[in-house]
């Protein structure tokens, strides 16, 4: 069982940064791979980016690539976006996700997820 809460959204101007945080409870968080999620009111859930139990292979949703870096940090139970030339568009919840391969995790098949944190970039 995983526990997954994130947090570290907040309002911010456009072309400014933020960093989110995930915080894993459970003794397996090492072995999961992770990702980041949005939804926009009114639109699909999207992909934001993922990252593989080990760290080594990361992948980036289209709209976010060049601007936004997901790591994490098996020590700490813990992974992050961070969030660079933020724009309106990204204005979202950001959800943070736990599942058994980076593939399926970015497919948004995961086992765990979380309850999300607000990001708001105003113009």
């Amino acid at each position: 069982q995983v526990r997954l809460v994130e947090s570290g959204g907040g309002l911010v101007q456009t072309g400014g940064s933020l960093r989110l945080s995930c915080a894993a409870s459970g003794r397996s968080f090492s072995t999961y791979a992770m990702g980041w999620f949005r939804q926009a009111p009114g639109k699909e859930r999207e992909f934001v980016a993922a990252i593989s139990w080990s760290g080594l292979i990361t992948y980036n949703g289209d709209s976010v690539k060049g601007r936004f870096t997901i790591s994490r940090d098996n020590a700490k139970n813990a992974v992050y976006l961070q969030m660079n030339s933020l724009k309106p568009e990204d204005t979202a919840v950001y959800y943070c996700a736990a599942g058994t391969s980076i593939l399926t995790t970015r497919g948004g098949d995961n086992n765990y997820w979380g309850q999300g944190t607000q990001v708001t970039v105003s113009s």
